[in-house]
């Protein structure tokens, strides 16, 4: 990560430098690619603004902060930038996710702000899909899942009324699971 710091109408102070450079890196964990970050401290009378700009490989995240005190300013604004660097991966993610949705009768059902907020490290549900199990036999599924571009088929055995799921292998083979009561 390349970091400059600039400083306005205030002399470098090599603490905040070195205050700058751990809090950025704290936000390499979020971007993998090479970094850019540019911190502009400024103060104006009793006003301490901060300001960085962060560019990477098809990102541009700028903040800007103010406050009565040069660190909090700035810690307001990394809290600011971290906030948008996780929206543009959520974006990213769902947006890949959407592109291999599985089509069908499938409903998506997101989960709502609070519980993507509560869940931050953790891996999570970002997509719930509700489906309508259609009774067939086996060999109803195994056309259904060859028509399909999805790698597993899921359905109700008409023989045993169980729920069953049809798997298909990288070779090719499929692999039957089958619920039992």
């Amino acid at each position: 990560m390349q970091i400059s710091v600039t400083f306005r109408n205030t002399n470098a102070e090599g603490w905040f430098k070195d205050y700058v450079n751990e809090r950025l890196g704290k936000l390499k964990k979020y971007i993998d690619k090479p970094l850019e970050a540019h911190v502009i401290i400024t103060v104006e009378k009793f006003r301490n603004i901060a300001e960085v700009n962060l560019k990477a490989k098809g990102i541009n995240i700028v903040g800007k902060e103010e406050a009565k005190d040069m660190q909090m300013a700035f810690d307001s604004v990394i809290d600011k930038v971290e906030r948008q660097i996780k929206k543009h991966r959520e974006k990213a993610r769902n947006h890949k996710d959407n592109a291999s949705r599985m089509g069908g009768q499938a409903e998506a059902v997101n989960p709502s702000d609070e519980e993507v907020e509560a869940e931050d490290d953790r891996p999570r549900i970002v997509e719930t899909r509700k489906i309508i199990l259609q009774p067939m036999s086996l060999d109803d599924a195994v056309l259904a899942l060859d028509s399909s571009r999805n790698q597993f088929f899921i359905y109700r055995d008409i023989s045993s009324e169980n729920v069953s799921v049809l798997y298909r292998r990288d070779d090719g083979e499929y692999v039957l699971i089958e619920s039992m009561r």
